[in-house]
């Protein structure tokens, strides 16, 4: 009876324990950010770390695990076990444009994940580096008719949205041009500004300080509308250039198998940090537009767009040599 009683109240003592110190303080939450640091994913990874953190207590650690356009980072996330220590902040190059571009994934995108949120969107905004003479589209499009296959566009690696961005600008333009793959925004965004490269498809938030500093300038954007922070700029379609609205987000996920409760609170609080005034104001006046759905919308989100972009690549035989 002795024994029996000891094992009860330890196991009481244990379950005590586990009460006083659950998800998220156990250990520290990693977040993966499958690009470099500087770009426009980690910075949304940053700022969604430290929202989980202040909203959930624990501790929420931006981890940058960069390349092949956030497949390495992706696959790593897949693995990782399903209970709420590991997220991954990225963008839509990973979830559904490099699956169809890259032969050897090491993630099912449809399946190996459980999504959480879409926190923002932006449009991107064709950008060129100070020394650049064009302004207009119709200046970009006579210099590629001019040098063909020889123009520039710097993208933050094959399969991201700036990546497509440029191929479907050439393919509605009739042009060529020549694709610069990098390890993430960042290091394409200083080469653009040094000149060894002609061109780029930016996340807006990534640049406006740059465009506003005159360090760049902007010639088009690729939203449906003008961007409310480049009132200035047109769009592809008011310059003469269709079909090209595109935009980029970056979402919150998980392996897939989080446990009811985890991803509930995980969701809660990821779309209460996008939607806090404070945070969304500072966004908002970067560029980015909040989304904040829920991991249902998010779900089936995920889905139409995984459709979109293989649709996309096929019918316009986009591919990575």
């Amino acid at each position: 009876m002795k024994r029996l009683l000891t094992g009860v109240l330890l196991a009481c003592a244990a379950f005590g324990a586990a009460a006083e110190s659950p998800w998220p303080k156990d250990h520290p939450v990693q977040v993966v950010v499958p690009f470099p640091a500087g770009g426009a994913t980690d910075a949304i990874g940053r700022i969604m770390a430290e929202q989980l953190q202040k909203r959930l207590g624990g501790n929420f650690i931006v981890q940058n695990r960069p390349g092949a356009t956030g497949t390495i980072g992706g696959g790593y996330v897949s693995r990782a076990a399903p209970d709420g220590y590991t997220l991954m902040m990225s963008s839509l190059g990973t979830y559904v444009i490099a699956p169809h571009l890259i032969k050897s994934m090491p993630y099912d995108a449809l399946k190996d994940f459980d999504y959480i949120t879409v926190a923002v969107q932006a449009p991107n905004v064709l950008v060129a580096g100070p020394d650049k003479k064009a302004r207009t589209v119709q200046d970009v499009i006579a210099e590629l008719r001019a040098r063909p296959g020889h123009v520039s566009f710097a993208n933050s690696g094959y399969g991201a949205s700036d990546h497509l961005s440029a191929e479907v600008f050439l393919q509605q333009t009739g042009t060529e041009g020549m694709h610069v793959a990098y390890k993430g925004g960042a290091p394409a965004i200083s080469d653009l500004m040094g000149g060894q490269v002609d061109y780029s498809f930016q996340n807006v938030n990534a640049v406006l300080g740059l465009i506003q500093a005159g360090k760049l300038h902007a010639i088009a954007v690729t939203g449906a509308r003008r961007s409310p922070v480049l009132p200035d700029v047109p769009t592809l379609a008011e310059a003469g250039v269709p079909n090209a609205v595109i935009y980029s987000w970056q979402a919150l996920a998980a392996p897939k198998g989080l446990p009811p409760d985890i991803k509930a609170k995980l969701a809660a609080a990821a779309i209460a940090s996008m939607k806090d005034p404070e945070v969304a104001g500072k966004l908002e006046a970067q560029g980015l537009e909040i989304v904040a759905d829920t991991p249902e919308e998010f779900t089936a989100f995920q889905a139409r767009e995984y459709q979109r972009w293989k649709d996309l690549i096929e019918t316009r035989h986009i591919h990575i040599d």
